[in-house]
């Protein structure tokens, strides 16, 4: 299965599960130890590069979306089909919760609000997950050269939370925000949202036959 391939007729391989519950595990577990000071890498830019990497490492493997939100992003836009979705939320989450259970044990896990402005963390989660849909979908529909993909959604990531982080937590992520503890409805739901929204609008514009 290639990055973000379309619908396969195969089952889900125990292959593409195993990486993305690698990936979402490093990448949750990469968050938690910049938030925790036990890195001194700053939270984005490690966010961005683990994503990157993975993208690029196991990206022939499951598409690499170590993010729930880009799942179902994907379903909507019939990139990959119901059932493998649901295994690849359902392992994402337990990356994430045994990177939350591990660090807790080994470190302690840090303080992260959950609180604020609701309209705020709507619109910064929203702005910034739509920004890394935008970027996903680019290579998903083959827009996006395949050698720069790892770069491309590394980089809308980065992006994304740097948009997103003057009014939300920038997690954009509702399997990485289980895994700090960054655990509310606003934060589960929006990114989800967000993702759908941005990658349908780019599917109707690459789409679109309309003419000036």
């Amino acid at each position: 299965m290639g990055i973000f391939s379309k619908k396969s007729k195969n089952k889900t391989k125990i292959g593409a599960l195993g990486a993305e519950l690698i990936a979402t595990f490093f990448l949750t577990k990469m968050v938690l130890l910049t938030i925790n000071g036990n890195i001194e890498l700053a939270t984005p830019l490690a966010a961005s590069l683990t994503l990157m990497l993975f993208v690029y490492t196991i990206g022939s493997m499951s598409g690499a979306h170590l993010n729930p939100a880009i799942t179902i992003g994907l379903l909507a836009t019939r990139k990959i089909k119901s059932m493998e979705a649901a295994w690849y939320v359902v392992v994402q989450v337990i990356g994430a919760a045994l990177a939350m259970l591990t660090t807790a044990l080994l470190f302690g896990l840090p303080e992260v609000s959950t609180t604020g402005v609701a309209w705020q963390i709507i619109l910064g989660e929203f702005i910034g997950t739509f920004v890394l849909a935008w970027g996903v979908y680019s290579v998903a529909s083959g827009k996006a050269p395949a050698a720069a993909s790892g770069i491309t959604i590394g980089g809308s990531l980065l992006l994304g939370i740097f948009l997103a982080s003057p009014f939300s937590n920038a997690v954009l992520n509702p399997a990485v925000a289980l895994g700090i503890g960054s655990v509310s409805i606003l934060y589960i739901l929006t990114p989800i949202v967000a993702s759908i929204t941005s990658m349908h609008l780019y599917k109707y514009l690459e789409n679109s036959k309309i003419s000036l």
